[in-house]
């Protein structure tokens, strides 16, 4: 009997950027797809998302997402309306969630193209959405929910396991084994050992590849304590009479800040001051997470199970509609404001940091990562002004990165989880990382465990044979 042929994974995103990432598995003639992200920050990078896709999509016999953020399942729609028919394999609180973001995000898609048609701030007659708000529900109906722990036989190419990564709820680091007994570990984004929510990720274990993220693979998340320096900005900023906004993740990041306001509020540190939660994808979320914890999640911290008061904070305020949104913004007295997107690239938050960005009272708080070319980034990096819907906005407010709010782990965590393999990989591929902090965890890899690593451009082909 003939030996099957070997298997190959070919890198269509997330190589040498931190957004896009796209694996493809091609095992025993068929086409299994792990994570269809879309591509975000730079102009040149979005324009990805309009380039016809690699493959024919209707070619693809299956599709895995590793969790519900937009740069890992957002093109779930698009790849659809294109073609695409067959089933979705993801964990039950990914399927949850991309059951919020995915409508969320072809809605935000259809008003901003409606936007920068009304205003004519676009060089396209007329702007189109990406996908529509339809593309997306019609999308959610290929998800099949997969257990965390459950190997699965997916398109009768590969068996795929899922296992606890901690990176947001749901989200999975993937064993994939190939036909010929060739394992590849697909990492997804990790998330931090220190999660007030979540259980680390699992370890690595046996495999003969592994695809790792590189968010973080550059530094060292600071070691000071990052609820201090919120309470500090926060005390500052009421202190003025101002507004603190926080671009945050509608998925996890928001309900991290609110678990840790809460724990303030109880401790008596939390000036009595509106929180707005000013997100209906946030919001939604939140219900997930609470459902989750009350259910008593695999991926949930055993001691929180059931625990319903996680997130309550005094003064809590969650807003739903865009005329809340408006009044939220044309507010005066202190406040804290939480609203997507959390690189702010869309979404309601770019209206409030076009409202109080000029006012040097106010203070704006980064608490994830931000991709080059995003206005989370600009504002990073110093920016005295901030284009927002055509127009240049003065930049007074405080900006105060936090990136201990961080979910995604950081240079030694990574090697961390590296460390927890069985034995060493034929190949590390460092993906989903800009180029320094891809090519820096590479060296790390390389320097420290004596492991041949590799950060992979965008269209490599890799044969999956041992040796």
């Amino acid at each position: 009997m003939s030996k099957p042929k070997p298997a190959s994974l070919t890198v269509l995103g997330g190589a040498r950027t931190v957004t896009g990432s796209r694996f493809l598995i091609e095992s025993d003639g068929r086409r299994v797809l792990v994570d269809c992200g879309i591509f975000q920050g730079l102009k040149e990078l979005r324009e990805r998302n309009w380039a016809p896709f690699p493959v024919d999509p209707s070619s693809l016999d299956a599709i895995v997402i590793t969790h519900a953020h937009l740069d890992h399942g957002g093109y779930l729609p698009r790849l659809v309306s294109q073609g695409f028919s067959g089933p979705v394999y993801c964990t039950t609180d990914t399927a949850n969630l991309l059951s919020v973001v995915l409508p969320d995000s072809g809605r935000l898609h259809e008003e901003e193209a409606e936007f920068v048609n009304r205003v004519g701030s676009t060089k396209h007659r007329p702007a189109l959405p990406l996908y529509t708000e339809s593309d997306a529900y019609d999308s959610l109906e290929s998800l099949h929910a997969v257990d965390f722990g459950a190997s699965i036989d997916v398109a009768g190419a590969v068996s795929i396991r899922f296992d606890v990564a901690g990176h947001i709820l749901g989200s999975a680091t993937l064993l994939c084994e190939m036909p010929d007994g060739v394992k590849v570990r697909i990492s997804g984004d990790l998330g931090r050992p220190n999660h007030p929510v979540l259980l680390p990720a699992q370890p690595l274990g046996d495999a003969d590849f592994v695809l790792v993220e590189s968010t973080y693979g550059d530094r060292s998340h600071r070691p000071e304590d990052p609820v201090e320096r919120l309470v500090a900005l926060v005390d500052r900023t009421v202190a003025r009479g101002g507004v603190l906004v926080i671009p945050a993740f509608a998925v996890d990041r928001t309900e991290v800040l609110l678990y840790h306001l809460a724990r303030l509020s109880r401790a008596g540190r939390l000036p009595r001051v509106p929180v707005f939660v000013d997100s209906p994808m946030a919001l939604a979320a939140l219900r997930v997470y609470r459902s989750a914890i009350s259910e008593g999640r695999a991926d949930i911290r055993p001691e929180l199970h059931g625990d319903g008061d996680l997130f309550e904070v005094p003064m809590l305020e969650e807003n739903e509609t865009s005329e809340g949104s408006k009044h939220i913004s044309s507010r005066m007295e202190p406040a804290i404001i939480i609203a997507g997107a959390g690189m702010a690239t869309g979404g309601r938050v770019v209206h409030h940091l076009k409202r109080f960005l000029p006012d040097r009272r106010n203070a704006v708080a980064l608490v994830g990562f931000q991709a080059e070319g995003t206005r989370g980034r600009s504002l990073l990096d110093g920016a005295e002004v901030l284009k927002i819907h055509g127009k240049y906005v003065p930049v007074r407010a405080e900006i105060c990165e936090l990136p201990g709010f961080s979910v995604h782990a950081d240079r030694e965590e990574l090697v961390g989880w590296l460390r927890t393999a069985t034995r060493e990989p034929e190949t590390v591929l460092v993906v989903h990382g800009e180029p320094s902090a891809a090519e820096s965890l590479r060296r790390t890899i390389t320097s420290t465990l004596d492991w041949t690593a590799v950060a992979p451009t965008l269209g490599e082909r890799f044969t999956l044979m041992r040796g």
